[in-house]
């Protein structure tokens, strides 16, 4: 009955168009609009448009009185609720109302046809619909030609291909193709009935010429012919791969069966051992989700396939991680603040940062942990001052080691895909920690190289973000791992030598060298007590005696820290060790203690190592004695200058860099300008060539704090006055005769101390470094501060300017006057 009923009304539509064909009409000034949504209307081709809103069914109803003819127009974006004038096309197509159909629910089912295409003009009213003034477009004839022919052929081709693979098209669009009367009404059908964008079709209705719009037709039909096709293939490869799955899960659950029946179950064992870890560990999802992945990838997996063991060693790292695991602090800030006096002496600095962390995680748990750097000279504890933190907080300590590392797969691990592949250092350590908020020391971070292979201090920059290290990413886990719970502190010598970027991430805790005073200190109370139980010795058998630890410090050791110290210590413990094993070996009683006093020494570490020359060197002028920091803390520094005939040549030997070499250059420009103030004759610099020499020529030398230095060694080589044995200096030079401030007083100052000076002269804007200066290292020493060249020459050189000294020896040479008589008093 229903196919009855669709027959009768295709053939009464049929009537209706027949009837609409012959019946004339006149195109009225404006036309009512109707905003046709997610679809084009072409001329020659019939379309029902659903109509709904009230406007729209007044706007039909009226049609219907009149002479049946609308515009229709659509809109350019489908999801407009009340569509404007604005929101429609510029470009529609004129049409008749065939038939309307009206539905049970009050919308009407309206039959269109189009005619001819027209351009929407300015709007004549808006209420109740759209009224505007339309104007049809005159589309040009084409005349029939072999490329039209042959665009023609390759559009039917095409649409057979097309109907071929695609079932949605109508059975007889290929004859109403056939039908068509050129290429303009070809196109027309074509784009009206397969199932291109609404953007395709607004662009062929726009076309206007029949031979482009057939041009753009045979383009975006190819284009629609190659997405069915490949959509096609992936559908066929989907369904191969559902057919070709559900076959491999019957095949392994009858080798399942198979191996039961064989007694083979351990793998399946293996399996739910792994899947009840995976439930027990307190995992994040998304962690969890991959985990879970994996394993069944590896249940499905036979044992002898070349993956499965690689697969097998993720998923155990991933299993073996302390997800969710964290001890807990140690919060008693007076506990904590003993364990660190108790395992280091002095470092208050460091230590109250320490119990300040400690506070704000008392008070604020959540915070998290500071990113610290402890830069100093070697030998000075920063190393063990990480493990002595980790023990005072109750955490777990993991020591990275980063000198020499180049690639950056050492810290983010290398990718699943390369054989032997592993995690990076940083997961490993967190596994090796067996917690999420270990204590985790970045070695030697200075000392980071970079090649081919990447930049690992790069990769460090997301560890040492506490903004980002919250979601860690290591190549071989790929899944985030949580880092804003550990504690890292990174250690160094020289703050330059780390990457900017990187120092900015960090709190930079400077730890000076130990003065002489100190060292004794910690001999006694940490070295002596180690070396003793390291060699199986007790105090009773072997006892130094402070002045004679002072005594090694002194003439067997030149150094910041204390490694020197604990060596020489530990070798009057070997020598006592081997007289203890001999006399048991000998079935002797032990033999007694003893006490080391310096006269001692000799015979337990041989000859002096180190003795101060600074007056021998300064006896003569041309020598200066200047203060230098290093890598391995402060020391001193002989600036050495002489004049020989020549040409007033600059001669700089002793491998000085680059800022080193323009000091001496300024100093020497400096002290020319000043000749005649300082008594040295101006033709001196002409006829003499000048060598500046700085000993230890092995080891490289830079920076400017040597300036003020050169300047005086050059001074008393060209005055002839000697150089005060007891003065050491530093500070920068400027051509106009200013002293600029340098850095690493505290170091320079221990240097001195340790060398024997007395006096010390520094820039008067690094009056201020002295305060973290102890008391009994400024105890003995004579600080100088200055402004000015001027003050520094008259502080280091000795004797009287040359000037005076010559009116004084002619004073000397000029026989004595003979006193006058007085004369008689006047009578």
């Amino acid at each position: 009955m229903t196919d009855d009923r669709s027959r009768d009304l295709e053939a009464e539509i049929r009537a209706e168009l027949a009837r609409a064909d012959e019946a004339p009409f006149d195109l009225p000034a404006t036309l009512p609009v109707v905003p046709l949504r997610g679809s084009v209307l072409f001329p020659s081709v019939v379309l029902p448009i659903l109509v709904a809103r009230e406007s729209t069914r007044q706007l039909v109803e009226e049609a219907l009185d009149a002479d049946r003819v609308i515009a229709v127009a659509a809109l350019r974006d489908a999801t407009v609720e009340e569509p404007k004038p604005e929101h429609l096309h510029g470009v529609g197509c004129l049409a008749r109302i065939v038939k309307v159909l009206r539905l049970p629910n009050g919308n009407l089912n309206v039959i269109a046809q189009g005619l001819v295409r027209i351009t929407i003009g300015d709007t004549v009213a808006e209420e109740p619909y759209i009224r505007a003034q339309c104007e049809p477009l005159d589309v040009p004839e084409t005349e029939p030609t072999v490329e039209i022919e042959a665009q023609i052929a390759s559009t039917h081709r095409l649409l057979q291909r097309l109907m071929e693979i695609s079932s949605s098209l109508p059975v007889e669009l290929d004859s109403m193709a056939t039908a068509a009367r050129g290429p303009g009404e070809l196109a027309d059908i074509v784009a009206a009935n397969v199932g291109f964008s609404q953007d395709e079709r607004q662009r062929l209705l726009e076309t206007l010429h029949p031979a482009e719009r057939l041009t753009v037709l045979l383009e975006v039909l190819s284009h629609r012919l190659q997405v069915i096709e490949l959509s096609r293939k992936i559908e066929s490869d989907v369904q191969g791969e559902i057919d070709r799955g559900q076959r491999e899960a019957y095949l392994r659950e009858r080798l399942r069966a198979i191996r039961r029946e064989l007694g083979e179950e351990e793998d399946d064992a293996e399996i739910e051992e792994l899947e009840k870890r995976i439930t027990n560990l307190d995992m994040p999802e998304p962690v969890e989700k991959v985990a879970r992945q994996e394993l069944d990838r590896l249940a499905r997996m036979s044992p002898a396939a070349a993956e499965y063991h690689v697969l097998r060693s993720y998923i155990d790292w991933l299993l073996d991680m302390p997800w969710g695991t964290f001890t807990d602090d140690n919060l008693d800030l007076r506990a904590a603040a003993a364990q660190l006096d108790a395992d280091h002496y002095d470092l208050k600095k460091v230590k109250k940062r320490v119990i300040e962390y400690l506070a704000v995680r008392k008070l604020k748990p959540e915070k998290r942990g500071p990113i610290l750097c402890f830069i100093g000279p070697p030998g000075v504890g920063k190393t063990s001052l990480g493990r002595s933190i980790a023990g005072a907080l109750g955490r777990e300590f993991v020591r990275l080691s980063l000198g020499g590392v180049h690639d950056e797969a050492e810290v983010r691990g290398h990718r699943r895909t390369y054989v032997g592949a592993m995690p990076g250092r940083i997961i490993q350590g967190i596994k090796r920690a067996g917690s999420m908020n270990p204590v985790f020391m970045l070695d030697e971070i200075d000392k980071v190289g970079q090649d081919f292979r990447g930049d690992p201090s790069a990769a460090l920059l997301e560890v040492l973000d506490p903004e980002q290290n919250d979601t860690f990413s290591d190549h071989y886990l790929e899944v985030d791992f949580d880092l804003s719970r550990v504690l890292f502190i990174a250690t160094a010598n020289v703050p330059e030598d780390i990457p900017a970027v990187l120092r900015d991430r960090m709190e930079i805790l400077e730890i000076p060298g130990y003065t002489a005073e100190e060292k004794v200190e910690i001999a006694q109370r940490y070295l002596m007590p180690r070396q003793l139980d390291e060699h199986g010795l007790t105090s009773s058998l072997l006892d130094l005696d402070p002045t004679a630890i002072a005594a090694i410090v002194r003439d067997y050791t030149e150094e910041a820290g204390v490694r020197g110290l604990e060596r020489e210590i530990a070798t009057i413990c070997r020598a006592q060790a081997h007289k203890v094993a001999e006399s048991m070996d000998d079935d002797h009683e032990r033999p007694a203690g003893i006490v080391v006093r310096p006269a001692d020494l000799h015979g337990f570490l041989g000859p002096v190592k180190f003795f101060t020359e600074v007056a021998e060197r300064t006896a003569v002028p041309g020598v200066a004695v200047g203060l230098a920091w290093t890598p391995s803390g402060g020391d001193i520094l002989f600036i050495e200058a002489t004049r020989m005939r020549g040409k007033g040549e600059l001669q700089l030997t002793g491998q000085l860099g680059d800022v080193m070499k323009e000091s001496a250059v300024a100093a020497l420009s400096y002290l020319r300008a000043r000749a005649e103030e300082l008594g040295i004759d101006d033709s001196a610099f002409k006829r003499h060539d000048v060598h500046i020499h700085v000993p230890a020529g092995a080891t490289p030398k830079d920076g400017p704090s040597a300036g003020i230095t050169i300047l005086v060694a050059l001074a008393s080589i060209f005055t002839g006055r000697s150089v005060a044995s007891d003065l050491g200096m530093t500070g920068e030079l400027t051509l106009r005769g200013l002293v600029l401030p340098v850095g690493g007083i505290k170091n320079k100052v221990l240097a001195a101390r340790r060398a024997g000076l007395r006096r010390i002269v520094l820039p008067t804007k690094n009056e201020k470094d002295l305060e973290e200066l102890p008391a009994q290292v400024r105890e003995g020493l004579e600080f100088h501060f200055v402004d000015r060249v001027d003050e520094v020459l008259d502080l280091a050189l000795t004797g009287a300017p040359p000037a005076r000294r010559k009116q004084d020896a002619a004073s000397a040479r000029r026989k004595p006057a003979r006193p006058k008589r007085p004369e008689a008093p006047p009578s």
